[in-house]
């Protein structure tokens, strides 16, 4: 079988796999789970020989015309490059993951079905993006992927933070995703064509009349899609949803997409210095805040998920500089550990009973309760904060060099400014990602909560999918930088002693700090009577939901702000503690700027339908309904009334004539 055919089964396979389940759902319910499970690991198997045949270097490179479309032509394209191949094979191996994990964790749903089959049209659409070589055909899978999202993301549609967050997630994205098509007509527009190949020779040919422009309309479509400033509101509230799904949309799908697509047309941004510099800013702003907002959750989903933010803000940092080697080197090592994490934090959430949801003052002594969940995240954290031999360091130390080599002029690739932009704010950044890390674990594996949760056996399939990600958490940074550079571009992605030196040691002093801040203030709760801290105003956790309420912003009752007194996250932020636990208030922005102006147009508009123009049609009614009820009255039924009115008119008539015959 072709190297060709082999492709065009990859996304095929849980595509087929999504529509079966959905058709024998409810009427062969025993084929659910292997429909669930098989599909993908089929798609793992052929992503992965796929992945060997290419090789890193020989593009598989494949077309053939859907329909004639005029001057521009839309084609059924593979182009499967090292970065895609690579790409594929994390995406299926995450989502056959997270399908067999999802076995256990959603055993008792009554909705699983129809979650198995979504999860595999989400898996489809994201492998169509990684291996479309045509524009059209790659925006029909981003588009899948933001319904899909919108489905799985209100899966627990009964609470109303499902639905909130769902729809959210739908408009923010679908906010970035109008002038990101608007962008992609363009520039098919300049190219000629939307085959990325026939694209990316076009830009090598100086043939874009406005690359500016274009990179920026298509930075947008990233923006939401990615989860960057200032389109990422959306992705901390999307963990109101399943926790598998959480692990998925982090991990391999939705977020990884806008990195992977800058990362395959980088010669388009690259043609725009401005561009660059803006996906810089657009990079820094969004690790240094998200880092911010991490250390600032008290639910655990939503630390990973600010924790998600940050590191695909090294990511756009990476591309900003001109080395995509290294953000798919990022990409990669951080969908292992993400998915570890989140499948983790989902063992402590079914162990204590809830749907999503976990705040961790709440937790207690969980190191002897869920050990495989203890160890395995204690893995994913290390590797989190790029601590070395753990996989983040290798991947994260490469951006970092490559930032340095623009900003020393080392390397044209990008702007220097771009280079120190990123480079500054991904040193900082390493701080805070070892500072968050560094408090989870002491939370949630040290806490002294309040409440413990129900320490029951968790199911094979959560523990054993653990396990299995773990090692790729822990080894495959260094695997890659040694056997696999051929896939990225044949650079050299060992780390740069400088860099390596300066983020490890900024790193440990962020988590040797978190735990001193910690070990204070749990010195200090010791000493304090528990009922006087959460009568003290900075421990009032009703003051932060109140807020909450009062600007739209998201709470999740107390968790997100919950009062605990040995939280190291509250001395470590100080007064902007409080700023921070609310994402510094972006969606009371959003609100002000955009919601209410919206909600005060439309209530004008209805004013003026009702008042206004209902009036006149309702009074344009009200003339001949007036007339019909008059000539309703002479309508009696009487024939002396109808008599008399006749000769009453005969009369009438009569004198009329005589006196119009007297005057003649």
């Amino acid at each position: 079988m072709t190297t060709t055919t082999l492709a065009v089964l990859v996304p095929l396979l849980p595509f087929l796999g999504a529509v079966a389940g959905l058709l024998l759902g409810r009427t062969a319910p025993g084929f659910v789970r292997p429909l669930a499970v098989l599909p993908p690991l089929a798609a793992l198997a052929l992503a992965a020989v796929v992945a060997v045949r290419q090789g890193g270097d020989q593009t598989v490179n494949a077309a053939t015309e859907l329909t004639p479309t005029g001057s521009v032509p839309i084609e059924l394209a593979l182009y499967i490059d090292g970065f895609a191949a690579l790409v594929a094979v994390l995406v299926a191996f995450v989502a056959t993951c997270v399908q067999i994990y999802s076995t256990g964790y959603l055993r008792d749903d009554p909705r699983y079905p129809s979650y198995a089959a979504l999860v595999s049209l989400f898996t489809s659409a994201m492998l169509l993006v990684v291996y479309s070589g045509d524009l059209i055909v790659l925006l029909v899978g981003w588009e899948i992927m933001g319904i899909c999202s919108y489905f799985l993301v209100g899966h627990y549609w009964e609470t109303p933070e499902a639905r909130a967050a769902s729809l959210k997630a739908f408009l923010v994205t679908k906010l970035g995703d109008v002038p990101f098509l608007i962008g992609l007509f363009a520039l098919a527009t300049d190219a000629g064509s939307f085959r990325i190949t026939k694209v990316l020779d076009a830009v090598a040919h100086g043939a874009l009349d406005h690359p500016t422009l274009i990179a920026l309309l298509l930075l947008a479509g990233v923006a939401g899609k990615s989860a960057q400033f200032p389109l990422h509101t959306w992705l901390p509230d999307a963990m109101a949803g399943p926790t598998p799904v959480s692990a998925l949309i982090h991990a391999a799908t939705m977020v990884a997409a806008g990195v992977y697509f800058i990362a395959r047309l980088l010669p388009v941004f690259e043609a725009s210095q401005a561009a660059m510099v803006v996906l810089a800013v657009m990079a820094a702003v969004t690790m240094i805040g998200s880092g911010l907002a991490a250390l600032a959750q008290d639910d655990i989903k939503r630390v990973l998920a600010y924790s998600t933010i940050g590191q695909l803000g090294y990511m756009t940092g990476a591309l900003a500089v001109g080395d995509r080697g290294a953000a798919v080197f990022h990409l990669l090592s951080h969908g292992a550990f993400k998915a570890l994490l989140f499948l983790a934090a989902g063992v402590i959430i079914h162990a204590a009973g809830t749907n999503s949801l976990a705040a961790m003052s709440r937790m207690k002594d969980l190191s002897a309760r869920v050990p495989d969940a203890y160890w395995t995240m204690t893995v994913a954290l290390l590797a989190l904060a790029a601590i070395p031999p753990f996989s983040g360091f290798f991947s994260k130390e490469s951006v970092l060099g490559a930032a340095e080599h623009v900003a020393t002029g080392h390397t044209e690739n990008a702007p220097g400014a771009a280079g120190w932009i990123t480079l500054v704010a991904g040193l900082l950044t390493a701080l805070l990602t070892a500072a968050y890390a560094t408090r989870l674990w002491l939370l949630a594996f040290r806490g002294q909560g309040t409440e413990a949760p129900d320490h029951g056996r968790q199911p094979l399939t959560m523990t054993v999918v653990l396990w299995v990600l773990a090692a790729p958490s822990l080894a495959l940074g260094a695997f890659s930088y040694r056997v696999l550079p051929d896939w990225f571009d044949g650079r050299d992605l060992t780390p740069t002693l400088t860099t390596s030196v300066v983020g490890t040691g900024v790193a440990l002093i962020g988590g040797l700090v978190t735990y001193a801040a910690w070990r204070h203030t749990s010195a200090v709760t010791a000493r304090v009577p528990l009922g006087a801290v959460a009568a003290h105003p900075e421990g009032d956790a009703g003051l932060v939901e109140a807020e909450a309420i009062a600007t739209h912003e998201p709470a999740y009752g107390d968790l997100a702000y919950a009062p605990d007194p040995a939280d190291p996250g509250r001395l470590l932020l100080g007064p902007l503690h409080r700023h921070a636990a609310v994402g510094f208030h972006m969606d009371a922005l959003y609100t002000a700027a955009f919601v209410r102006p919206v909600q005060a147009g439309a209530t004008l508009v209805r004013f003026l339908d009702r008042e206004v123009v209902e009036t006149y049609v309702r009074g344009a009614g009200t003339l001949p309904r007036w007339l019909g009820t008059a000539v309703r009255r002479a309508q009696t039924g009487n024939l002396q009334t109808y008599v008399s009115a006749l000769l009453a008119g005969t009369v009438v008539l009569a004198v009329a004539v005589v006196l119009v015959a007297t005057g003649a």
